[in-house]
């Protein structure tokens, strides 16, 4: 109305844990404006990029800069937790579901209210992808050995070192879960394409 136009989002608008060194490449410049746009609100992101590039450190700044960064950020390695074990770890698990076994909230409720991050999602097992679409669609997780299922408010963060759509062309991953976590697609440079940016990463 004051006939100006809004500022375009930038990395000032951005919030930098203390260990992250800033990019001053323009492919950095590019990523951070893109994580300024999709700080707020409850868009499903999926990070991608090589090993090592950083996709963490890119759900980290994208946590911390979000309307939910009172909230908790929730790590989960999809590909460090044997399959039968990461269901338990992301919805959780009632107490005496089998001899010596301990109830635990799971991944999924203890990011309520903040970003639940899963790294290497490409790996997840297909019959656990099915469950955990059927829990994004419904806004609720359903505990191991639980009566009734509990409600959760998170937004999911996704990351993958492959080609997850050829994943899907190949069967090996749901599409409709690819089209729940895609909601937009960052990807991290490798410093082959931001050479300018080793000597502050040295230093």
């Amino acid at each position: 109305e004051n006939g100006h136009a809004a500022a375009a989002p930038s990395e000032h608008d951005l919030v930098f844990p203390d260990w992250h060194v800033v990019g001053r490449t323009p492919a950095m410049a590019a990523l951070y404006r893109q994580l300024a746009t999709l700080r707020r609100g409850n868009m499903p992101v999926l990070v991608t990029g090589e090993t090592g590039v950083g996709k963490e450190h890119v759900v980290r700044i994208l946590h911390a800069s979000s309307d939910r960064a009172g909230g908790p950020l929730q790590v989960v390695n999809c590909t460090a937790i044997p399959a039968d074990l990461l269901e338990a770890e992301l919805f959780g698990i009632e107490a005496g579901v089998a001899t010596g076994v301990s109830r635990r909230r799971g991944k999924l409720r203890l990011a309520n209210g903040g970003i639940l991050f899963l790294d290497e999602i490409g790996d997840m097992d297909p019959a656990l992808q099915a469950k955990l679409l059927r829990a994004l669609q419904e806004g609720e997780v359903h505990p191991l050995g639980a009566s009734s299922p509990v409600t959760v408010d998170v937004r999911v963060v996704a990351a993958t070192n492959t080609d997850l759509e050829q994943r899907v062309r190949d069967g090996r991953f749901r599409r409709d879960l690819f089209y729940r976590i895609a909601g937009c697609e960052v990807a991290v440079p490798p410093l082959r394409r931001r050479r300018e940016d080793l000597p502050a990463l040295a230093s």
